[in-house]
């Protein structure tokens, strides 16, 4: 019998080993939309809110995690001349995990190998991101995209700025239909 844990040690530190230096892939679902053939000769942005967003310090968070990814998209802001505006939502709502026990509880006792122990559930959610590009002059939408992933607790700023980055793929020309993006979250 020790020689069997002594195995499954072995086992579960290698794996360990093996995944630590990998990260995280974040899979997310993306759907975007395109009236764009390719990006102008200066594609400045800035940001714009709904009334609703405009008290919110959450919105300057997420456009704050966003202007990376705009960027590496070859988006360039600059409020005082801007040719597009941007405007940026998302929403995570917590939820009772896929892999938790029928009872749906998430902290009690539940039965392994060695008898009974505590059980606790590590959150699990859901969430959403949007980037909208609207061209200012003529207040027409040319791009939009939505992200979407399901999945245990993760640093809120990271994974925000993961799922605007899987946004803004393949921008200003995105593939058409739903598709998956990957982001890998080193950690």
């Amino acid at each position: 019998m020790k020689r069997l844990w002594a195995a499954m040690a072995a086992v579960a530190l290698l794996a360990v080993a093996l995944t630590g230096c990998a990260g995280y892939l974040l899979d997310n679902n993306v759907r975007s939309f395109s009236t764009l053939t390719a990006l102008p000769a200066k594609p400045t942005y800035r940001f714009d809110r709904l009334p609703s967003q405009q008290a919110e310090p959450f919105q300057g968070f997420l456009e704050a995690l966003a202007d990376p990814a705009l960027h590496n998209a070859g988006l360039r802001r600059d409020d005082a001349s801007p040719l597009y505006g941007v405007q940026l939502n998302a929403r995570i709502v917590r939820t009772l995990s896929p892999w938790s026990p029928a009872d749906g509880y998430g902290v009690g006792w539940g039965w392994g190998w060695g008898g009974m122990y505590p059980r606790l559930e590590s959150p699990w959610f859901q969430r959403d991101a949007s980037v909208i590009v609207r061209e200012l002059e003529s207040n027409r939408v040319v791009f939009e995209s939505y992200a979407q992933n399901e999945g245990p607790w993760l640093d809120t700023g990271v994974v925000l700025a993961a799922m605007i980055e899987a946004a803004m793929q393949g921008f200003p020309t995105p593939p058409p239909g739903p598709r998956r993006v990957d982001i890998t979250l080193d950690h």
